[in-house]
């Protein structure tokens, strides 16, 4: 059996942030209602290094997709290698006999199946009227993330943006506008994080701090929070004072207790199991309400999913097959 060897950059042009929307969406309904496998990530951190690698297995079983996500997280990439933070592949499986179907550039599946995430729990637990987003952030997470809000409202009246990189802010805006300029109203360069945060509807914080940097006392009623950055143990980004208000959603339970924003305020005491309203899953499969009124707060937790990985990789598979891209060799 021959094994498809697709590159990132072929990646690239196959995937569509409307359909990848699609597919996570389907995936998160598969998980609420249990027809999916996704052992707990295993990690190893190179500390010298300032990295970790992430091996995350899954098996969407009504589906028949199965895929392994190999996700590195090196901070210090840009700055010493001139590589992304992140480095990911994915590996395909053929679920009736194992073998690899293909191997797969995970870079820009990693950014798209994050930023479609984002966008799912928007669509299930934001104001319908939004139109100010606050991103804190502005690297490749804070694009997808913006990606899908644009997928799914259309339009933004403002879009206001923060990080503490100037450079970064700079290459964001000058991005944005040329490739959202017709679809955002203003687009804003905050001059700290409060400023990006006050006022807004969506607020997506996609940064690697392990401190809060979002106050309990920027979060108006109505707003919704899409916390991206924090998905592994140490990471923080919002006051717990945040989530004890909120209406709180993670993607998966425990793998956000261990590993993602919640982590810390539960090992402190500071929250609690019954302080988190659902997993995403269930409010995708109806199993439980996502916003029911306009005055909530709500909280979506992400730590990154393997299914997330999984599906979005089989509609590169597909189309490459398709199209005739990549690279066919027998390697088992």
């Amino acid at each position: 059996m021959k094994t498809l060897i697709l590159a990132d950059d072929d990646v690239k042009k196959l995937l569509s942030m409307e359909e990848v929307m699609e597919a996570v969406e389907l995936a998160f309904a598969e998980k609420g209602m249990n027809r999916t496998q996704m052992p707990l990530r295993a990690q190893i951190f190179y500390q010298k290094y300032n990295g970790n690698m992430r091996a995350m297995p899954s098996y969407l079983e009504g589906l028949d997709i199965s895929a392994v996500e190999i996700l590195n997280i090196h901070e210090n990439n840009r700055s010493k290698f001139k590589l992304p933070t992140a480095v990911a592949t994915v590996t395909m499986i053929e679920p009736k006999n194992g073998s690899p179907i293909a191997i797969i550039g995970g870079t820009c599946i990693v950014d798209m199946r994050t930023g479609a995430v984002g966008g799912v729990a928007a669509k299930h637990l934001a104001r319908k009227d939004s139109k100010i987003v606050g991103l804190i952030g502005a690297g490749a997470q804070a694009k997808t993330q913006l990606m899908a809000l644009l997928s799914l409202y259309g339009n933004l009246e403002e879009v206001r943006v923060w990080s503490r990189s100037k450079h970064t802010r700079e290459e964001f805006l000058e991005h944005s506008k040329k490739k959202h300029g017709k679809q955002i109203g203003r687009l804003i360069p905050a001059e700290g994080a409060e400023d990006a945060v006050r006022g807004a509807d969506i607020i997506a914080t996609t940064t690697p701090s392990k401190a809060p940097i979002l106050l309990d006392d920027w979060i108006k009623p109505g707003m919704h929070i899409n916390c991206i950055g924090a998905d592994a143990p140490g990471k923080q980004e919002l006051d717990p004072a945040i989530l004890k208000r909120a209406k709180t959603v993670v993607d998966d339970w425990e793998q956000a207790s261990q590993s993602g924003e919640l982590s810390l305020p539960l090992s402190q005491g500071l929250l609690k199991h019954e302080d988190v309203w659902a997993e995403l899953g269930q409010i995708v499969s109806g199993l439980k309400q996502g916003r029911t009124s306009n005055e909530e707060i709500t909280v979506f937790v992400s730590t990154g999913l393997a299914i997330q990985a999984a599906v979005t990789a089989n509609i590169a598979y597909k189309k490459a097959m398709a199209h005739g891209l990549g690279q066919m060799i027998t390697l088992v």
